[in-house]
């Protein structure tokens, strides 16, 4: 099933390629078509919305963990350091190796925590581009649509519109 930006581009291929109407800016599109195409990426548009509640959700679960399993790798490391200063002799040396597990579990539930967070952020800024063009194709179909209203009355005012071969006033899509 396409995605609703691939719909929204169907809508503005349709748009380009409909036929112009006379003397006019306005074109002349299957009203049913467009409208069934904009209705479908709406009813997507949840979904993608869903999506992205979904990743956000995903990421604070990411973190819970990684911070669960921090919290085992430090709770570990003590651990480890209340048995080693058991034993007399090796107390200086199960300092050092608790405080360098500490250590190790604190940076890599830094890099973790870091990892999960460009992540989302990818998977966000994604999601904005794509939110990004439909506002710029529902945009640009909207001035189009309104664009020959300003062209008619700009016509009317005219007292001797020059006009091509037919007689008729030509329209170019680049005069727009």
């Amino acid at each position: 099933m396409p995605e609703t930006d691939a719909i929204l581009r169907r809508v503005i291929d349709i748009i380009d390629s409909s036929p112009g109407m006379p003397m006019s800016a306005s074109v002349r599109v299957n009203k049913e078509e467009v409208l069934e195409l904009l209705e479908e990426a709406v009813t997507r548009l949840p979904d993608e919305l869903r999506s992205a509640r979904w990743l956000l959700k995903d990421r604070e679960e990411f973190l819970a963990r990684s911070r669960r399993e921090g919290d085992e790798m430090i709770a570990d490391a003590k651990s480890r350091i209340a048995h080693m200063a058991q034993r007399t002799e090796v107390v200086k040396a199960a300092e050092l190796s608790a405080q360098q597990i500490i250590e190790d579990a604190e940076a890599a539930a830094r890099r973790m925590r870091r990892e999960t967070e460009d992540y989302c952020d990818q998977k966000l800024a994604s999601f904005e581009n794509v939110l990004a063009k439909v506002a710029k194709a529902v945009a640009t179909g909207r001035s189009r649509l309104a664009a020959p209203t300003i062209e008619q009355a700009e016509l009317g005012e005219r007292e001797d519109p020059p006009t091509g071969a037919t007689g008729a006033v030509p329209v170019f899509d680049q005069d727009l």
